[in-house]
């Protein structure tokens, strides 16, 4: 299959998948005329890269997670443990977001929002 028939079938652009080969994610087969020829494993492994990518996992992660699933050896730990270290990220930035959320929130509710030149929301943003 080629990279347009491969892209259909995970969904990821040509572009991505250029770029995964690039890195090393992926070592697609070679034609006699130098065309990317894609076999079923590496619709699995884009299919694999993209899902994780949708999680938000790093590159790293993904070439992590993607010799983990390779080694038929592995320690489930070993993939716990990124797991774990990708969601503390995550949580650490919801808690960031709901900061600055709040912080947004309660300017709005301090300006009058009228004519008067005073907004307490750009001197918040001046403030050094």
């Amino acid at each position: 299959m080629n990279i347009g028939d491969i892209a259909k079938r995970t969904g990821l652009p040509p572009k991505t998948i250029r770029y995964y080969e690039e890195i090393g994610l992926i070592r697609p087969a070679r034609d006699a005329n130098g065309y990317r020829v894609f076999r079923d494993s590496d619709t699995h492994k884009l299919a694999f890269l993209g899902r994780a990518r949708a999680l938000g996992f790093s590159i790293e992660d993904c070439r992590t997670l993607l010799a983990l699933y390779e080694d038929e050896a592995r320690a489930s730990a070993d993939v716990k443990r990124v797991a774990q270290e990708h969601l503390g990220q995550i949580e650490e930035k919801i808690a960031q977001l709901q900061a600055m959320r709040d912080t947004l929130n309660d300017l709005v509710h301090a300006c009058a929002g009228d004519n008067r030149p005073d907004c307490p929301i750009l001197k918040d943003l001046a403030r050094e």
